[in-house]
Order: C-alpha cells, then sequence, then structure tokens
C-alpha cells in the first residue's frame, strides 16, 4: 500500500510489472499471512538447530505452494516470504524482540542446511548472483540482515526523528535500502547496467532531501519514469523493507 516506491506495485499502478497488480499483491499477502503463525508456534523457545531449520524450511515451501496456486503462479512475495518467514522464526525461537537480536537469529538459521529442500529449481536470483556472487536473499539472511540492520532501520528511524510522516519515512527507508543493496530483480532484469542505475536514482532522491521535500519528491518521480521505461523492478529492497517493518514493529510492540 506504500506509495510512490518506484518501479514497484502501489496504489498507483503496476510500476515495471506487467504480471502483477495491486489486488493480486494484497490476495498474496492474505494468503500467507497465517502461515507466518505456523512458522511463529513451531519455532517458539527452540534451539537454532538442523531440526527446526528443516521444520521452518518445510512450512516456507508449503507456504509458497499455497502462494503460487492463489496467484496464479505469478512469484508474488517469495523473497519476502523467505526473509520474514526467517525473522519470525528467529525471534519465537529466542524470545526476543530487539531488532539485531532477531537479525542474528535468523542468520544462524539461515546459515544451517536445509535438509528437505532437494534441489531447487533454477531462479532469477541464482542467475543474477552470477554477475554479483555475494548478492541476493540467501546471503542478506545468512549474513544477519546487514542492509536491514545497518541501514533501512536507521533510516526509518532517523526520518521520523526528523518529524517526517511514516509514509515518507517509510519510502527514504526504501531508497536507502535501494541505494545499498546488489537487488538480484535488478541484476536479473537490467544487468549490472540497471543496478547502477538504480543506486544512483535512489542516492540522487536522498541527496535532494528525500521522499518528503519537493527536490526529493520530483526526483523521486523522475526515478520512477526512468525505471518504469526500463523495466526495472527493486523487488529485492521491497523484500527488504517488509523485513524492516516488522523488525521495527516487533521492537515498538
Amino acid at each position: 500500500m506504500l506509495a510512490p516506491k518506484p518501479g514497484l506495485v502501489d496504489g498507483r499502478g503496476a510500476g515495471a510489472h506487467c504480471d502483477m497488480d495491486l489486488a493480486l499483491m494484497l490476495r498474496s499477502a492474505d494468503i500467507l499471512e497465517p502461515w507466518f503463525g505456523r512458522l511463529a508456534d513451531v519455532s517458539r523457545h527452540r534451539s537454532i538447530d538442523r531440526k527446526l531449520r528443516r521444520e521452518v524450511g518445510e512450512i516456507g515451501r508449503q507456504a509458497e505452494a499455497d502462494m503460487l496456486a492463489g496467484t496464479g503462479g505469478v512469484n508474488t512475495h517469495r523473497g519476502a516470504l523467505y526473509a520474514l518467514g526467517l525473522l519470525v522464526a528467529g525471534s519465537a525461537a529466542t524470545g526476543t524482540s530487539e531488532p539485531a537480536s532477531v537479525a542474528a537469529a535468523a542468520g544462524a538459521l539461515a546459515r544451517l542446511p536445509d535438509a528437505g529442500g532437494g534441489r531447487q529449481p533454477d531462479s532469477h536470483g541464482r542467475w543474477a548472483r552470477r554477475l554479483a556472487p555475494h548478492a541476493g536473499a540467501a546471503r542478506q539472511a545468512q549474513a544477519g540482515f546487514p542492509a536491514v540492520v545497518d541501514v533501512a532501520l536507521p533510516a526509518l528511524r532517523g526520518g521520523r526523528a526528523k518529524g517526517a510522516p511514516e509514509d515518507v519515512a517509510r519510502v527514504d527507508a526504501l531508497l536507502a535500502l535501494m541505494a545499498e543493496v546488489d537487488d538480484t530483480c535488478l541484476l536479473f532484469r537490467g544487468g549490472a547496467a540497471g543496478l547502477s542505475l538504480v543506486k544512483a536514482g535512489a542516492a540522487g532522491v536522498l541527496a535532494c532531501g528525500g521522499a518528503g521535500t519537493p527536490a526529493g519528491g520530483a526526483a523521486l518521480l523522475r526515478l520512477d519514469r526512468r525505471l518504469i521505461s526500463h523495466r526495472l523492478s527493486p523487488g529485492g529492497s521491497g523484500d527488504l523493507l517488509a523485513a524492516t517493518l516488522l523488525l521495527d514493529r516487533l521492537c515498538r510492540s
């Protein structure tokens, strides 16, 4: 629902996508919501070990199948399911809501082998990692979500501290991620040149003062038009923004 998100689906339209719209994204989110409850239930007060990793992986695969059945095979939220699922499991297992501790627990879980996964089909992320071996959701998770803890959360909280409206603080947190993350969605769609375009554009919006200023708002809309014209969608950064908002909500509640 957050807008304007450059290149991404929101209430204004489909962004750089041709197979998604807001109604589909909301339906997918509704399908996935109860699965996070199952992940919390199975993980609560558990040791982070291979047995838990196998159980979390199996629930994640069931959730993904449920999502794809409900979206007609469109990958709406696979990356978000992976990131949020690990964070939910990490928080439930450790009983903590402190962001760095939750992210560290999720990272420990992500580094364990998923014994039930078998051979995974090729994906856009796996293809893009041939260009940037350290990019992708798995690498970010295994490292303890540094882009969330060290980049997006400080940006979100910094915006609030300066009096920015909540939607502006969230868009600026997304832009901070876009400026920093080697997003495999962008690498797949636009290669290294596409990734550089998005990083520079997001950094430029922030340098103009961010989404809440006249200059920053104008730069944001120009960036959005460029991403749509080049069919560039920063989906990985969108997933990490969701992870940021989850950790922030856990801490605040």
